[in-house]
């Protein structure tokens, strides 16, 4: 299976890290990965206003134990995946609103775990980073070697 491209997009909607991994997606040229990223970045805020409002809950019956109230409300998460017949997007947001993009081939196993370890990898190399300031472009080696160890053993 093959990972074909990772974009992070800031929660002000620039694009802060792209990284192709395997040709395969046509060459674009910086503007236009600048527009995919704002393009995307809207798209997703609208569709998280497109969700259906959640129904009331229902009273807890009289014989039940009440549950205490969840302190994550079920949020309306936007636009997660997107799939063609040529590759497959999948989006993860943070709590912090930075979105990771992952374009693969469209019936890669597994994205979300795939997801997981790449956020993990920038929790640990890029954010702990004591010269990185937030919201700015992503230029770390560690994050650049970890991903290229993680991506090519799952290729």
């Amino acid at each position: 299976m093959v990972v074909f491209a990772l974009f992070i997009i800031s929660k002000a909607g620039g694009l802060i890290y792209n990284r192709e991994f395997h040709a395969g997606l046509s060459k674009l040229e910086a503007n236009d990965y600048l527009i995919v990223a704002g393009t995307f970045h809207g798209i997703h805020a609208i569709t998280k206003q497109l969700c259906p409002a959640a129904a009331a809950p229902t009273p807890p019956a009289i014989t039940t134990p009440s549950l205490a109230p969840s302190p994550f409300p079920s949020r309306p998460s936007g636009l997660e995946v997107l799939e063609t017949q040529n590759f497959r997007m999948q989006c993860f947001q943070t709590q912090t609103g930075v979105k990771f993009l992952l374009f693969t081939e469209p019936h890669q196993p597994n994205v979300d775990t795939m997801m997981r370890r790449i956020y993990e990898l920038y929790a640990d190399y890029v954010m702990k980073n004591p010269f990185y300031t937030v919201e700015m472009p992503i230029r770390c080696e560690k994050f650049d070697r970890g991903l290229d160890g993680f991506v090519k053993v799952r290729s």
